[in-house]
């Protein structure tokens, strides 16, 4: 099934007192390319949330940002620095017997000593983060991977839609093509003959004539260009049919396609044709801006 470059997906959870939610977008880009915004805390964590999303994706590029926040009511945690506090004492006591002090550290004055007492979130580097933040990926980037499906399906529908309408011309321009050498054949005659005059006995089967004609039909023969643009139609067709990614090959089927159509336009100067490589041409741009949409 044909995917889309562009989606979106979120999950979130309550862990330890704190909120968790994880987005995901993804956006057209010509490789992979994954990008991770997470706490500092986490930073272990990096490698196993882009795995997550390289599994899900092939081209594109994703940006996850993850975020934390400490939920109301969430009380955080006091950690005691035991080193520093008895590093403190030992000092309290050394000046209290170098000066003859008699006081003597409070509970208050330990408290106000800097860096004694520090706070910290509740859980933040707890290792019951690590499960629920890489479910939380997983879940955004399946909702990801659903809305990239389903925006494919419609760029699929228009891509069909718009071979349809390239067969059809591609169709009509073969039916154009051998009339469009009897039509030459009939207005070289006619110049010819207003040239000459009708005294000069120049008829339409003159083997002159049938020379040039046969020389123009040469020239301007587009049956193998039309054989080829067959040919690639059906391919891209098969691609979207299939679940690999079909981006780079439409693409490149486009150029081919394009080749084709450009060569057909510059062998034959007949309207009916010029008009419908016209058209034809048209298709094209709209095909390729859709392929450049699709994984």
């Amino acid at each position: 099934m044909v995917q889309s470059m562009t989606g979106f997906g979120q999950s979130g959870r309550s862990v330890c007192g704190c909120r968790l939610q994880v987005e995901m977008r993804s956006v057209n880009h010509r490789y992979s390319e994954i990008s991770v915004r997470i706490p500092r805390e986490w930073m272990r964590l990096e490698d196993k949330v882009k795995r997550i999303v390289q599994h899900s994706i092939k081209r594109g590029k994703v940006d996850v940002s993850v975020t934390v926040e400490k939920e109301l009511g969430t009380a955080a945690l006091a950690e005691i620095d035991w080193s520093l506090a008895e590093s403190y004492r030992l000092a309290a006591e050394q000046l209290k017997e170098r000066f003859a002090l008699s006081d003597s550290l409070s509970l208050r004055d330990i408290l106000a000593l800097p860096g004694i007492v520090s706070f910290r979130d509740s859980g933040m580097e707890s290792d019951h983060f690590t499960e629920p933040l890489l479910e939380c990926v997983r879940e955004a980037a399946a909702g990801m991977l659903e809305m990239r499906r389903a925006e494919g399906g419609h760029l699929a529908v228009e891509v069909a839609g718009r071979l349809d309408r390239l067969e059809r011309l591609r169709r009509e321009t073969a039916e154009w093509a051998p009339k469009a050498v009897e039509e030459y054949k009939l207005k070289l005659h006619q110049r010819l003959t207003g040239l000459l005059g009708e005294s000069a006995g120049l008829l339409p089967d003159d083997p002159r004539l049938l020379t040039e004609a046969a020389v123009m039909a040469d020239r301007s023969d587009i049956r193998e260009e039309l054989v080829r643009l067959e040919s690639h139609i059906g391919q891209c067709r098969k691609l979207l049919a299939t679940d690999e990614p079909a981006g780079r090959k439409l693409d490149f089927l486009n150029q081919e396609m394009n080749r084709e159509v450009n060569t057909i336009g510059s062998k034959s100067g007949h309207l009916e044709i010029v008009g419908r490589v016209v058209e034809m041409k048209a298709e094209l741009e709209k095909i390729r801006e859709q392929a450049q949409n699709i994984e």
